[in-house]
């Protein structure tokens, strides 16, 4: 077949990891089985330059391999520019374990993983993601140095979860400082989709503040009861994307603002904790600047989970982690301001200043 009329589809037949557009250069694809625990996990190393790969695992029910896949390789590269905005020597890697993290993680099927990640020597470390707990990372620990975001009785960070809620916080405050003249959000109306663990705890720092929010979730029953904790809304219309909100802040899966909902949004601010929200960065990253929606970059404001895993590798404390994570505050008006003076994009000028320091760090790298 001429390769000038290859399809997508076609290509990806034929080149099944190089072939997505996700791949992006990674450096190293990792596919994990064990047919006793019924591990299925693909590791995904994007990029080392700045240092060891450091990601979450994020255990979930995919639909097939080429979801899951897909699913690593956009986290994976995410978390190089994460690490690289904020100012960390650390590299950018992901992990995903194919299954149902409520009925089939088991102990053995986070030792075996443990496993495979220590069989890295180190190339990858990991931490908890979605479908992950503090303690899951223990049992990790039992088989490998190579993970973070382990329990405090046991030295590590703990759980991430309330210090990526605030540094999205920040990120949020810092956008509506630049959108509507003040960084006080007391009567913003807010949109949260998503009240896992970081959503439940942003929705805490907005409700304390005075903001006016409603919540949105899959789960009815956790939704009802957030509700009723926070005094919060419940959004009950037929479309989420056309709430007459000021901010919307998407904290469950990516891609959420796509062909089908990008031109919908009503909010003036997009910020929010989950990775990877424009399904298309260019495309959909333009559409919103056009319709001056002000998006606050992902990989930027959620930052603070890495902050807080990355300490135990550095050594630093409680303190300066909150200082850290603080900072996205006035790094968030740092690229906002960079975007407008160059008339690009928010998400382009964030990963343009994340790809210099790499670039710059590569330079150094190779006159030592």
């Amino acid at each position: 077949m001429d390769a000038t009329f290859t399809t997508g589809k076609e290509l990806q037949k034929m080149d099944p990891v190089f072939g997505q557009l996700s791949f992006d250069d990674h450096e190293q694809i990792v596919f994990c089985n064990d047919k006793d625990t019924g591990l299925k996990a693909i590791i995904g190393i994007h990029n080392s330059v700045m240092g060891p790969a450091l990601g979450g695992t994020r255990m979930f029910n995919y639909a097939n391999e080429w979801e899951a896949l897909n699913d690593v390789l956009r986290l994976s590269r995410g978390m190089t520019f994460k690490a690289a905005i904020t100012g960390l020597n650390i590299g950018g890697g992901k992990a995903v374990i194919m299954g149902d993290a409520k009925t089939q993680k088991t102990p053995e099927l986070m030792r075996k993983f443990g496993e495979f990640v220590h069989g890295l020597s180190g190339r990858y470390i990991t931490a908890e993601d979605v479908g992950m707990e503090t303690k899951d990372m223990d049992i990790v620990r039992d088989v490998t140095p190579y993970v973070t975001g382990i329990s405090e009785e046991r030295g590590g960070a703990g759980n991430p979860s309330p210090v990526t809620a605030y540094g999205v916080y920040m990120g949020m405050k810092a956008a509506a400082k630049h959108k509507f003249g003040s960084d006080v959000l007391t009567g913003k109306k807010i949109l949260v989709q998503g009240i896992g663990h970081v959503g439940e705890t942003l929705v805490d720092y907005l409700t304390k503040e005075g903001a006016i929010v409603t919540i949105a979730d899959i789960n009815e029953e956790k939704l009802y009861e957030m509700g009723t904790k926070y005094k919060a809304q419940i959004f009950t219309g037929p479309d989420l994307y056309t709430a007459d909100v000021d901010i919307y802040a998407p904290c469950a899966m990516g891609a959420t603002i796509n062909d089908a909902t990008v031109h919908k949004i009503k909010a003036k601010v997009i910020a929010g904790a989950a990775n990877n929200q424009l399904a298309n960065e260019d495309v959909h990253g333009a559409i919103l600047q056009e319709r001056g929606i002000l998006y606050a970059p992902d990989f930027l404001i959620n930052a603070g989970g890495i902050i807080n895993v990355y300490a135990e590798l550095a050594h630093y404390g409680k303190e300066e982690i909150m200082r850290k994570t603080e900072n996205i505050y006035n790094t968030t008006l740092e690229i906002i301001d960079y975007a407008v003076a160059n008339g690009i994009t928010t998400h382009h000028a964030a990963l343009t200043i994340a790809q210099n320091r790499i670039d710059q760090r590569k330079i150094e790298n190779s006159t030592k």
